[in-house]
């Protein structure tokens, strides 16, 4: 059971990366292009007045989306371990205790992943839209919902990992 957690662990892992890497990649395009286009209207007296329509509005959404990916694809290296705390503790009793408080990012990823479904079905159902580019909030809620779900699922499977098993996780060392 341990290996097909850890397998399932680590594609969700790449999927995660995948989504955080295209969404910072178009954050950047966005802010590269909105910049460019700026200067140029700047620097040709407004003889070219090329604007990237909602840019602010599509910078922060691309945030939300890399920043939910990022952190469900990196969840296992959370812990910050201080040995101040933790130095006379075994090394099986550290893992099991890095498996408990992985259940309450679990937690923190289902309470997201419900409350951003229910508020895609209402964004759906009452017809939202963003404030300047007029885009749905549904999928927007919708897409938000999956990558908090995803959070709370390698959560739970490095919680299992750590707790049940004894695995050892990634935990960065307080100094």
């Amino acid at each position: 059971m341990m290996p097909s957690l850890e397998r399932a662990s680590h594609w969700l892992a790449l999927v995660c990366h995948l989504v955080a890497g295209i969404a910072l990649l178009a954050l950047l395009t966005v802010t590269i292009a909105d910049v460019g286009t700026r200067y140029l209207h700047r620097i040709t007296d407004g003889a070219i007045a090329l604007r990237v329509s909602g840019s602010v509005e599509l910078v922060s959404y691309l945030m939300l989306f890399s920043l939910l990916a990022a952190m469900a694809a990196n969840v296992e290296k959370s812990q910050v371990v201080v040995e101040a705390f933790s130095h006379g503790l075994s090394s099986n009793l550290k893992n099991r205790l890095h498996g408990v408080y992985l259940l309450g990012f679990a937690a923190l990823g289902l309470i997201l992943f419900i409350g951003l479904l229910d508020s895609a079905a209402a964004a759906t159902r009452h017809g939202e839209v963003t404030q300047d580019l007029r885009l749905p909030m549904g999928p927007i809620y919708y897409l938000a919902a999956a990558l908090s779900l995803l959070l709370g699922l390698r959560s739970l499977i490095h919680a299992l990992l750590s707790a049940v098993f004894g695995a050892d996780g990634e935990v960065s060392h307080g100094e």
